[in-house]
């Protein structure tokens, strides 16, 4: 706690690297297991909220600051998100033929969930001034730190002609991609 102010959490000014151990975007928290050992530390869903995010994939490392509350360690805020290592086993076909710098060179778009189903692993988002629904798969979440979408979120996507349609090659949560784009990335 804070000597000014014992009622707000004193946030931790370096760092912790972890993974995500799970997160359930129905409940709205999960737990990230710290590299450094220790109890499991809560993650909520304002957090990922501030961070961009409405859910993150199981496994996905993640870089955060955290405080200690009176029910343990929690994380405060969230500097990055790197998608589990495993999640580039799975890629869809259509995504897997495509050339790495064709893809590359594909601009981001912005977009917002029309819905998204997790059971069914998949969803449609509309990219903003077009009509056409974009095809949302679970596996294109997962290559990109994301497990679940909310309807009305807003999305940076790269968008291709599939072999059943329009489909999204690739899913950033809007603030992350903007945070790219203004920092040289993307």
């Amino acid at each position: 706690m804070s000597q000014d102010n014992p009622e707000i959490p004193q946030v931790d000014p370096q760092p912790l690297t972890g993974v995500v151990k799970w997160f359930d975007p129905v409940k709205g928290f999960g737990f990230v297991v710290s590299d450094h050992g220790g109890p499991d530390i809560l993650l909520h869903v304002n957090v990922l909220r501030n961070f961009g995010q409405s859910s993150v994939a199981d496994g996905a490392k993640i870089t955060f600051h955290a405080h200690q509350t009176d029910r343990g360690v929690q994380a405060a805020s969230i500097t990055e998100i790197i998608p589990p290592e495993g999640a580039q086993a799975a890629v869809l076909t259509d995504i897997g033929e495509l050339d790495a710098q064709a893809m590359a060179d594909t601009p981001l778009q912005p977009a917002r969930v029309k819905w998204f189903d997790k059971a069914k692993g998949f969803g449609f988002a509309n990219v903003f001034g077009k009509d056409e629904d974009v095809f949302l798969h679970v596996e294109v979440l997962r290559q990109s730190g994301l497990s679940d979408l909310q309807p009305g979120e807003a999305l940076a996507m790269r968008v291709i002609n599939g072999k059943r349609g329009v489909m999204a090659a690739e899913v950033q949560a809007w603030e992350a991609a903007i945070a790219a784009d203004e920092g040289g990335g993307t």
